[in-house]
């Protein structure tokens, strides 16, 4: 067997080591060139599809560790519309949508909190008051390949344990010579009704070198605008209810002699009894439970969504050694929506005439009286501005010694009140409750569907009976920064022996996040009393049929119950409600369109960390392989601070024999204090990597990676109840000393080149996660504040009703205890110095348990010679000990987005024409715990399988100029979601397909 070296310069090494990647190679000196012509390398020669799968597949192969990539088809075309889109025809990767289009990615069954984002290597801020990146946001055309590092490195910032995403850009030095190009599109939605049928898209990219090379600028701009509709229909959220083993209730109780007919489907024993299939994690009790939906409703959301992109590099060489650059990204993205909703609101009891349960005790079909139905409208802007700046120098100081110094400072910043008029976002919410009853039905079709009985004896509400419920507003901007400075030195061996690369480093990473949450209150209400029917014109209802609202959808359309809907002009509604329910008329219900009116909430999380570096690489052969071992470690230490307002407890009070009282220092009010926290980390990592043959590739990776904690559990704001009655001392808080998500990650794949242009590979991975967070109960104790239950004159006044012979009942010790002289004017017992601290309960994320997610990626890349078509299919089986179990009520901890998926594409690309038709598949997944309307044990969300085609068609007028057409979506496929099982309707979305013509033209 022949053994092929493949050989570079030591600088090209230096280039794949700063992107974690460390190609088999027998450094020679005298092919030393400079960093410009190492970069070359990357120069896009071929263009098309062909030519970006075959830039891929030899970033895949040349890499150490687990790397794919996608690369642009020329400057400024990405293989897909949107770059999440892009990313999910990456083994492993899978993603969730934002309105239609691809916005956040998933890995290896990780979600977005759980990867990494970088821009060039440098970390990027997450959007708004989180750690996740929206991918929608980032126009593709200054985009020249995306990286996805599955597998840890030392020289890699810490953040993805699901993986790290980079983005890379064009350099105008890495390309020499002048590019000029220009792109125009034209964008149909198929559901767009109120906005334009066609809006534009366009982009101009501009990329020169002057002074033989020294001087380098390029900078490309991108509009892009949207307008859509989004139909759904939805249900906030289910209640649960079941009786006990002492025939206690709890939760909701059905009725014990409904009016009407009763069908329950649950399974019984032999003696009739319901047989107890699930388990009430609060008390460990077997149950049979029965659930059902809090309210139905259903939506038309018109949005215009545009988005703004620019990004220029300038890099300047003044010897082939040195580049010096900078460049700086803005993105304004801004979503404009207004919309119509209208449904019912259910609550339980004695008012459940009727209902059908199926087997799990999921309500199919409910006839519920009383409570009310409603026509609802909402309006918000919500608009995402993000920038990055950052200055990079690279020196090759000697043909042995490289340098490479980095200044980063980026910040992304998100305000869903960005509509000039009114600062909020707002919701108004008329309706009547003059029903006699609701039914729910959910035993056929694929949407839910109502039916109410007005007191005018019809299913239709009169318009002149439209009533003021309530309205709502809110504002909850966030703000994300991330300061970054890193410095690198890359060694090159000249010893004889294995060791070819030594690389070291450290840098410094300051990130900050913060966020407001402010809520108006339920203004003008809530209910229908007094009636405010007057002040409402009929004229102003239009009356609407749903004849093509879910028509995707069995059941959809004109065969949906209630088959109409009014609709109402949002600004006139609540100018009227504002000029009239004022606060001589409401008193503390006064209608005031102002999210600060009522609560305002602050959070702020600040990190700092310091990182250092160590990571070699070493070639050698054993039985004619060649083989390349990275070995590395980093350490990190971070601060975390979180200054948050908290009312700080200053004691509790006996006030009644059954009442407790919690009084608060200053009065009540707030006080801001400063909660800290600190962590440090040793991460080792190892990659080998074989070439059994010429053809064939080998690797195994160990290695340590990490994720940060969520933000909304690092806040240090501390609560306690009111209301501390003995074994109720309960409150909550969050713990800025939470230790990161650790994960030892174990990955064993197979490569195998068998042409040019076509691989087949086959991954095993593994990763045991510690340090899991999840929600847990611990004890805390204040300074001072003490607890009189249990104190030496609480004891005595027990030991007195005992020594009576009296049973030592709350009362009795409360009523002894004042006898003793120990109770205030006002009859109340205060703490005493002696006696011990109250000891509360808070409910806290804590680092607890150990976690388990494994799986296997299969790929393959085929093309066919000459002929033009190709192919490639992968995918991604993924399972753990972290999937949701629906007979469980309660928290669990499990991994939100793990999920199987699939990826189909085929193209044919000859004579200037290419034709690609894609196909992406992602099997039902969960969304996460918690329902906005869910009863106390956060039932789950669950999307449903999901399936798109989309194709695209380019043709080559000329050597300048092509023409292209884009279809996403082509199979309209829809988005819909359930609770614990898919009888618990949560949600169904339809979009439509959308179309795009337009052409590039290269001057």
């Amino acid at each position: 067997m022949k053994l092929i070296n493949f050989k570079k310069t030591k600088l090209a090494s230096s280039l794949f080591l700063i992107f974690g990647a460390a190609m088999s190679t027998t450094i020679n000196a005298a092919e030393e060139t400079s960093m410009e012509q190492a970069e070359d390398v990357e120069v896009i020669k071929v263009k098309g599809i062909r030519g970006s799968l075959i830039r891929s597949m030899d970033l895949k192969r040349d890499t150490m560790g687990v790397m794919d990539a996608i690369s642009a088809e020329e400057m400024g075309k990405f293989p897909d519309t949107n770059l999440a889109e892009s990313l999910q025809r990456i083994t492993g990767v899978t993603i969730s949508r934002s309105n239609g289009e691809g916005s956040q990615i998933t890995v290896r069954g990780f979600g977005p909190d759980f990867n990494l984002v970088t821009l060039n290597g440098r970390q990027m801020p997450g959007t708004g008051f989180s750690r996740s990146f929206s991918f929608e946001n980032l126009s593709s055309e200054g985009v020249s390949a995306l990286e996805i590092k599955k597998t840890a490195s030392a020289e890699t910032p810490t953040g993805g344990l699901g993986a790290t995403v980079n983005i890379v850009t064009n350099k105008p030095l890495k390309s020499p010579g002048r590019t000029l190009a220009v792109m125009g599109k034209a964008i149909m939605d198929t559901s767009n009704v109120e906005g334009d049928d066609v809006t534009p898209e366009w982009a101009a990219i501009y990329s020169d070198t002057f002074r033989d090379g020294m001087l380098g600028v390029s900078a490309t701009i991108s509009h892009h605008r949207r307008d859509f509709q989004k139909q759904q229909a939805s249900i906030q959220g289910w209640q649960y209810g079941y009786v006990d083993n002492q025939d206690n209730a709890k939760g909701i109780e059905l009725p014990f002699s409904p009016s009407g007919a009763v069908v329950d489907n649950r399974p019984v024993d032999a003696q009739g009894n319901l047989i107890n299939a699930f388990t009430d994690k609060s008390t460990g009790e077997a149950v049979s439970p029965f659930f059902f939906p809090k309210d139905m409703n259903y939506g038309i959301e018109n949005s215009r969504r545009e988005r703004t992109n620019g990004q220029v590099t300038l890099q300047y060489s003044p010897k082939d050694n040195i580049i010096f650059t900078l460049d700086h990204t803005v993105t304004l993205a801004t979503t404009a929506t207004e919309s119509v909703g209208w449904g019912i609101w259910n609550n339980f009891g004695a008012n459940i005439n009727a209902y059908e349960l199926d087997k799990n005790g999921t309500a199919v079909f409910a006839n519920i009286g009383g409570d009310d139905g409603s026509f609802s409208a909402s309006k918000g802007t919500t608009e995402v501005d993000s920038k990055s700046t950052g200055f990079n120098l690279d020196w090759q100081i000697t043909d042995d010694l490289h340098f490479n110094f980095d200044l980063h400072s980026a910040k992304s910043e998100i305000d869903n009140g960005a509509d000039k008029g009114s600062g909020n976002s707002g919701q108004v919410i008329l309706g009547s409750d003059k029903l006699t009853s609701k039914t729910y039905d959910y035993r056929n079709g694929e949407v839910p569907h109502v039916n109410v009985l007005w007191n005018n004896g019809t299913n239709q509400l009169h318009a002149a009976d439209i009533d003021s419920n309530f309205s709502q507003f809110l504002h909850s901007p966030g703000e994300s920064k991330v300061d970054q400075v890193q410095a690198d030195v890359t060694w090159y061996s000249t010893l004889n022996s294995p060791l070819a690369v030594v690389k070291f480093g450290a840098a410094v990473i300051d990130q900050s996040l913060s966020g407001i949450n402010a809520w108006s209150g339920l203004r003008g209400g809530p209910g229908f009393d007094p009636s405010f029917t007057e002040i409402f014109p009929e004229e102003m209802f239009i009356t609407h049929d749903t004849g093509d609202f879910l028509d995707a959808f069995a059941g959809g359309g004109s065969d949906l119950a209630p088959n109409y809907y009014y609709s109402y002009d949002y600004d006139r509604v609540v100018a009227i409600q504002t000029a009239v329910l004022t606060e001589e008329v409401m008193g503390s219900n006064v209608y005031v369109p102002d999210a600060y009116f009522n609560t305002v909430d602050r959070s702020l999380v600040e990190e700092t960390t310091s990182s250092l570096y160590l990571q070699t690489q070493w070639d050698f052969d054993v039985a004619d392989m060649m083989m390349t071992l990275n070995a590395g470690v980093r350490y990190e230490k971070t601060d975390v601070e979180s200054p948050s307002i908290s009312k700080l407890v200053d004691e509790v009070r006996w006030v009644a024999a059954s009442e407790w009282i919690t009084y608060y220092k200053n009065g009540g009010e707030g006080e801001i204090v400063n909660y800290t926290g600190s962590y440090d980390l040793l991460l080792p990592m190892f990659d080998l990597k074989v070439d059994v043959t010429d053809d064939f590739v080998a690797r195994f990776s160990v290695g340590k990676s990490i994720t940060r904690a969520g933000l909304g559990n690092l806040t240090g704001a501390t609560s306690f109840t009111g209301s501390p009655k003995i074994g109720a001392r309960t409150g909550s808080r969050g713990n800025t000393n939470l230790k990161p998500f650790q994960s030892t990650n174990i990955d064993l794949s197979f490569e195998y080149y068998y042409d040019d242009a076509s691989y087949l590979s086959l991954g095993l991975f593994s990763k045991d996660v510690d340090d899991w967070i999840e929600g847990s109960t611990v004890q805390h104790q204040e300074l001072g504040v003490h607890d009189i239950y249990k104190g030496k004159r609480y004891n005595e006044a027990v030991d007195q009703i005992t020594l009576r012979g009296e049973q030592p009942t709350d009362s009795a010790i409360y009523q002894q205890m004042l006898s003793n002289g120990h109770g205030n004017a006002d009859g109340e017992i205060l703490p005493d110095p002696e006696d011990p601290l109250i000891t509360w309960q808070l409910s806290s994320p804590e680092n607890v348990g150990k976690r388990s997610v494994y799986g296997a990626e299969f790929a393959v890349q085929h093309l066919f010679g000459d002929s033009g078509f190709g192919t490639a299919f992968n995918a991604t089986i993924v399972d753990g000990d972290v999937t949701y179990d629906p007979y469980v009520l309660g928290t669990q901890a499990v991994l939100p987005g793990i999920s199987d998926s699939m990826n189909f594409q085929a193209f044919y690309e000859k004579d200037g024409l290419s034709i690609k038709a894609t196909y992406a598949w992602r099997d039902a997944h969960l969304i996460g715990q918690g329902q906005s309307q869910g009863s106390s044990e956060a039932p789950p969300q669950f999307a449903r399988e999901f399936a798109q085609w989309d194709m695209s068609i380019n043709y080559d007028v000329s050597d300048s100029l092509t023409v292209f057409f884009d279809g996403v979506n082509l199979n309209n496929e829809t988005e819909q979601g359930y609770g614990r099982f898919e009888e618990q309707f949560l949600y169904a979305r339809q979009y439509g397909p959308r179309y795009i013509v337009g052409g590039r033209y290269s001057f």
